[in-house]
């Protein structure tokens, strides 16, 4: 049974079009995915993200505790800051990302992917005991992102939001509800994103969309994070790669030789020569690539690798998609090519990310 989202009613009431998604029912569209993800490109779209799960930890001894099974070194994280994180096996494969947040009092909030909650929630309980708490059924999490994001989040919750920088996290009192905001996200555009009690959260959500944001759902979310070039856990990270190859290694440390699970392999993968990279590719002809799909050596060559992410870009109005290359193919200007059904799209492999906001190109 898909568990339901705490403001479905209003998703409802705005034609939401929903899909199963690791075990909830999300909205896939309102509008359509390209209208909704221009919207996010171009001015403000607003995500209902509440299937992330969300834990605590909370006592004098958390970072501690959540530093040995994370592979980041969240010490030396200030309070009001956040960072992205790993949880490895013992072969050093990613067993989920994630993104840490530090708060005031010693108290730590996590969050996990939705296809994860579960075994994630028991590996904090395994190092942290009760003082993990999961909060996933009573909070909702909403993203607002855009390059008219920071003036509407500033409008509701007053101007000094604006002086916080990426990856800040600060607790707000609005309308006498707090609000965790954090100036982090999905898309590759600027905006943040609120966890509210779940009793509250209704009206936090119209006045996003009462104040211009476009309602998003799933669909403009993974083409938005695809255009960014950021990785989906099950896609193009799982337990069988690791993150030197998936260009990920600043999210692990170290060098302040905290143990944590998968330490000892991540050392012995950082020395090692790369054998393969995740790399990105721009169709260079007409024609959509897939996860899944065959990418071969130009010319019809062998099969070097599967796309493991792929769509249409709404911005560029072209195939991308990632694939984990040998490294001798991995550089940038390479050409190759995709099977899509049986005919070859020549691709070339380009930086990262492959859409940059106008502020950043």
């Amino acid at each position: 049974m898909l568990t339901s989202l705490a403001l479905r009613e209003r998703h409802l009431a705005l034609g939401a079009r929903f899909a199963p998604f690791a075990g909830w029912e999300m909205p896939l569209q309102y509008q359509g995915i390209v209208a909704e993800h221009l919207a996010v490109r171009e001015r403000v779209g607003v995500f209902d993200v509440s299937h992330l799960a969300r834990a605590w930890v909370e006592s004098p001894r958390a970072a501690e505790q959540l530093r040995s099974v994370t592979t980041f070194d969240i010490l030396s994280l200030p309070e009001g800051k956040a960072h992205y994180s790993l949880y490895c096996n013992d072969e050093g494969g990613i067993e989920d990302d994630i993104f840490i947040y530090h708060l005031p009092e010693d108290r730590w909030l996590v969050i996990h992917n939705a296809a994860h909650a579960e075994a994630d929630f028991e590996r904090l309980r395994m190092v942290a005991g009760d003082a993990a708490s999961e909060v996933t059924q009573e909070t909702v999490m909403l993203a607002v992102q855009g390059p008219e994001a920071m003036v509407l989040l500033g409008r509701l919750f007053g101007p000094a939001i604006a002086a916080l920088e990426p990856r800040d996290c600060v607790e707000l009192d609005w309308r006498e509800t707090s609000v965790l905001f954090a100036r982090t996200g999905y898309t590759g555009e600027d905006g943040g994103e609120c966890i509210v009690e779940a009793g509250s959260a209704g009206e936090l959500w119209d006045a996003f969309v009462s104040g211009g944001a476009t309602p998003c759902g799933l669909g403009a979310r993974d083409t938005l994070r695809l255009e960014a070039a950021l990785p989906l856990h099950g896609n193009d990270i799982d337990p069988t790669t690791h993150p030197y190859e998936a260009g990920l290694g600043f999210a692990v440390s170290l060098d302040d030789g905290a143990s944590f699970i998968g330490r000892d392999a991540l050392v012995e993968a950082k020395a090692r020569p790369r054998t393969r990279r995740l790399a990105h590719l721009a169709a260079r002809g007409r024609g959509v690539i897939r996860a899944g799909y065959d990418v071969r050596e130009a010319g019809g060559g062998e099969v070097v690798a599967q796309l493991t992410s792929g769509g249409h870009s709404p911005s560029l109005r072209l195939g991308i998609g990632l694939a984990y290359l040998p490294v001798e193919l991995a550089k940038r200007g390479t050409m190759l090519e995709v099977d899509v059904r049986g005919r070859a799209l020549p691709v070339e492999v380009v930086r990262r990310p492959f859409y940059r906001t106008p502020k950043d190109s």
